[in-house]
């Protein structure tokens, strides 16, 4: 169990479907920490985070009177408070190859897949509306469902060039997965969780709600060759003890930001 100031354990403020939360989530659920969750409103919610603990971006990690930001540095902290199970290879070149791979998952990675997002979102008002805190108000949810589709239509433009190297990424992961169980070996690794914490807005898993369950990035969620790469995520999802994959409220309480 790791340090608290709390009988229920650590506190994650996130956004919930943001995939570098996600990241942090997979991390907890693989050393079997405690935790609750603080949703944090964009904006606002930000600045009074911010005025906690100097940390605006999220995730955002309270562990007793240590406060630790940005999902790296997070997976870093856990491993050291808890080394069981390990996430980095012992190997000083297997941990080389880990820290790469995980540093490319959550940027050139997770760029592609928040403009392939993004895409699909300009021309989906159902998703756009899911997509939103729990906490945003009824008008502004509707506001953001009813912006007309021509006025969306340039992003597409602008988005589509990046679109080719996200498949071909997607196609290498693939194919190197069917020929070993984990990126870089045997067991999962950081390496693992941060590429599987990518794949989440592209098909988003059933414990991202009913509004998501599913859906995601047109073109690749519901592309018959990729079945394998996102069961592969999900088969990740129940080695680390998840039934319900990526659901961030398992084991833990839901706190609002105040």
């Amino acid at each position: 169990m790791a340090r608290s100031d709390w009988g229920y354990g650590m506190r994650l403020y996130q956004f919930r479907h943001s995939s570098h939360c996600e990241k942090v989530r997979l991390v907890l659920a693989a050393k079997g920490l405690a935790y609750s969750t603080v949703e944090v409103t964009p904006g606002l919610g930000q600045w009074d985070l911010f005025r906690q603990c100097g940390h605006r971006q999220v995730p955002v990690l309270q562990d007793g009177n240590t406060w630790v930001g940005d999902s790296s540095a997070i997976a870093l902290h856990l491993e050291a408070i808890q080394p069981q199970p390990p996430l980095l290879p012992a190997d000083i070149g297997q941990r080389a190859q880990v820290f790469i791979l995980e540093d490319w998952a959550d940027t050139t990675l997770a760029a592609a897949a928040q403009l392939a997002l993004a895409q699909t979102a300009a021309t989906d008002r159902r998703l756009r509306t899911a997509l939103l805190p729990d906490s945003t108000p009824l008008p502004f949810k509707t506001l953001a469902g009813a912006i007309p589709l021509g006025w969306l239509g340039g992003v597409n433009q602008l988005l589509e060039a990046k679109r080719p190297g996200l498949i071909t990424a997607l196609e290498q992961l693939s194919a190197l997965l069917r020929v070993q169980p984990y990126l870089t070996g045997e067991k999962p690794t950081l390496a693992d969780i941060s590429v599987a914490a990518q794949l989440y807005s592209l098909r988003f898993p059933t414990g991202a709600g009913l509004a998501l369950a599913s859906s995601g990035v047109g073109g690749i969620a519901n592309r018959p060759d990729f079945d394998d790469l996102f069961s592969w995520r999900d088969g990740l999802y129940r080695h680390l003890g998840i039934d319900t994959p990526s659901s961030p409220d398992r084991g833990t309480e839901l706190i609002p930001l105040e």
